[in-house]
């Protein structure tokens, strides 16, 4: 697995770097050789947030933690992905390589295995062109966390998203 340390406000040092590589030796084997994981360290102010994503055949995983300590976080944020790893144990395996999973045994610890997926609802929208401000303004008049909307500018469909920072994402497509 190819590893990339982004470390934003700060420089992670050689013993973090080590740590990293130690603990996500544990889910490299869920993954092919191919996989990159990458790990960005952000410091703000008296807490430290690590967020992990590996992509492995079009597969994305993602976890983000924050802790007091930079390894603490970092040890919870592996935590978090085997948790979505062992919840989707089925799903996971079909898109990673076939049986990869088979041989590993979880643990004492049970978690409940998500059959398929059930849509609940249906909910069609007219998408009318907007600029980003727009669309911001508009999510939160509705109240709700991400808003879909066409771009008057790229005439693409994207969404815009709060983040729990208190910021805003955009989503914009982009074709393979």
């Amino acid at each position: 697995m190819n590893i990339t340390i982004i470390g934003r406000k700060c420089n992670p040092r050689d013993s973090f770097k080590e740590r990293a590589e130690k603990k996500l030796a544990k889910i490299d084997r869920f993954f092919d050789d191919e996989a990159s994981a990458k790990i960005t360290v952000t410091i703000e102010k008296t807490m430290a947030a690590v967020e992990i994503t590996v992509n492995s055949n079009g597969l994305i995983v993602r976890a983000q933690e924050r802790s007091a300590d930079m390894n603490d976080a970092l040890d919870a944020c592996v935590d978090s992905l085997i948790r979505k790893i062992r919840k989707n144990k089925t799903k996971v395996e079909k898109k990673l390589r076939q049986g990869a999973l088979d041989n590993f045994t979880f643990g004492d610890d049970l978690v409940e295995e998500e059959s398929d997926y059930e849509i609940v609802r249906t909910k069609n929208i007219i998408l009318k062109p907007q600029s980003v401000d727009e669309a911001i303004l508009q999510m939160n008049m509705l109240g709700h966390h991400f808003y879909m909307f066409l771009d008057e500018q790229t005439d693409l469909v994207s969404v815009v998203y709060s983040r729990s920072d208190g910021g805003y994402g955009l989503l914009v497509p982009e074709l393979e």
